[in-house]
């Protein structure tokens, strides 16, 4: 199964859910609406827009609508890294030290991107 590619925009999104699992569209909109300078009608679009793709489930609770991401982290996190592993040509491992002042990864997540990341490289097969 392939996993949808996420915007800038949807990944901005994505780390609310890493960072605070479950949340409201007004959750959301409350934690981007500064940077994205959107408005709440926006942000609900977005987030409709994010679960007809697969990254988001919708699901109701006391009458509020109440999202959820559908990919772990580190897989999404995996497929823009072998996007811009592809777009810069890169060879071989990718070492884990690249992530290592992430406010979004912990150490086992790191771990397991690195893992995730050089599985299929050459020198990951050693």
């Amino acid at each position: 199964m392939t996993l949808p590619n996420p915007t800038d925009a949807e990944l901005d999104i994505l780390k609310c859910f890493w960072r605070g699992g479950d949340l409201s569209a007004r959750e959301v909109h409350n934690q981007i609406a500064a940077d994205l300078a959107w408005s709440s009608s926006t942000t609900r679009t977005v987030l409709e827009r994010m679960r007809v793709k697969g990254l988001l489930y919708r699901r109701d609770v006391h009458g509020m609508a109440v999202y959820s991401a559908t990919q772990p982290k580190v897989a999404v996190i995996r497929n823009v890294v072998r996007r811009l592993r592809a777009i810069l040509e890169i060879d071989g491992p990718l070492p884990a030290a690249a992530f290592s002042g992430s406010q979004i990864l912990n150490a086992d997540d790191i771990v397991a991107l690195e893992r995730a990341l050089n599985a299929d490289t050459p020198e990951g097969d050693a």
